[in-house]
Formats: structure tokens, sequence, C-alpha cells
């Protein structure tokens, strides 16, 4: 039976919101950020077992720009249990701009973004994840395109760098439908997008 495929969103952010560089000291320090690698202390065996399950669905990759050219050079060289998934799957990447993908099976999304994101959505295939990709997302944010979000908040604060909800948030209300606190602090929550936001104020 025919669905609409899902774009679904897995972000690490501090509890200040930052998502940048979560993975280490040169993945990103545009801004001169120099916190990179500050999701590592936090690893536990609950974020490794709930990490180790992602990759187990069937799932194609929907990627900025910036973090696939991180990526690319980077995962063919890795044996490991994300690196085969991730190696195999089909990587869609969207980008402004024209640009050679030398990662194998990856297919460029340019022009009017929006547009071929709608129509990628209702093609026939697993749903696409979205990692990192801070500027994609903001997009996704911009145009509801996102129908679910893996956010997992790590107990720490850098005071600046590129946001998850920054310049593409709307006005919106989620519903928490998943969450789990890591013994090292971590919580794993996962939000469905709901509608308009709700005003009012506290009453006794």
């Amino acid at each position: 039976m025919y669905r609409m495929r899902k774009i679904i969103t897995t972000t690490f952010i501090t509890a200040d919101g930052v998502m940048q560089a979560p993975g280490g000291p040169e993945e990103d320090t545009s801004g001169g950020f120099k916190y990179g690698g500050w999701m590592f202390p936090y690893g536990d065996e609950m974020v490794h077992s709930v990490l180790d399950g992602f990759w187990e669905i069937p799932f194609e990759l929907l990627l900025g720009k910036r973090t696939y050219d991180i990526w690319a050079p980077y995962w063919p060289t890795q044996d490991n249990n994300i690196a085969k998934p991730f190696n195999s799957t089909r990587k869609y990447v969207v980008s402004h701009h024209p640009a050679e993908l030398s990662w194998n099976n990856s297919v460029l999304i340019t022009g009017d973004v929006v547009a071929e994101l709608r129509k990628l959505k209702e093609q026939d295939g697993p749903d696409l994840w979205v990692h990192g990709s801070g500027n994609l997302i903001q997009t996704l944010l911009k145009n509801h395109l996102i129908d679910v979000m893996h956010v997992w908040t790590f107990p720490v604060t850098v005071g600046n760098g590129k946001r998850l909800f920054a310049e593409g948030t709307q006005p919106q209300e989620f519903k928490l439908v998943d969450s789990k606190i890591s013994p090292n602090g971590v919580i794993i929550a996962t939000y469905e997008p709901g509608g308009v936001v709700r005003t009012g104020s506290f009453t006794d």
C-alpha cells in the first residue's frame, strides 16, 4: 500500500540549543566555533543502543551540502555498523549550486529545492533521514516539511554556534511521542509536528 515517505531529522544539540560540530574539533569551525566534539563525553550504553537500533531500519539520506562534504571522504574509509548502511544507501544532497558528488549513489537536488523535496516525499521508497545539515533543516522547518524530529539534548552549554531552531523556525506546536533519559543525562526525545500555536494564560 502506498504511503508518502517521511522526512525524519536526528539532531544532537547542547542544552542551549547549539547543533554545530557535535562530532569532532574540525567538523565545523565556521564562525570561529571552538567546541567541536562536545557530545562525546556523554556516550553511554543507552545512547549507543538507541543509535544502533537506527541503523537496522531501511532509510535513505537527505543531506545539506556542508554535511555531505564532511561525510563523503570519511564514511567510505570506515567499516562499522554505521558506515555500511550510509555507504550503500541513496544519498540526496541539497545544494544551491551545481556540484560534483564523489560518494557513490549520491543524487544532487538543486534549483527549486522545496518543490523537489515535495516530489521526493511522494516517490516510493524508504523514509528520508536528515543528520546534521543545519541550513537544510531551516528550509525544512520554514516549509513544514519535517514529519518526525529526533532531538538529542546533551547536558552541556557552549554559548554560541549554529542552532537547531534558528531562522527557519515557524510558530508551531509539537507532540512528544517518545522520550528517554540516558544515565549520562542525554535526553532523547521524538516529536511530531502539531497544529498552530495556542495562546492563553495559566489559571489556578
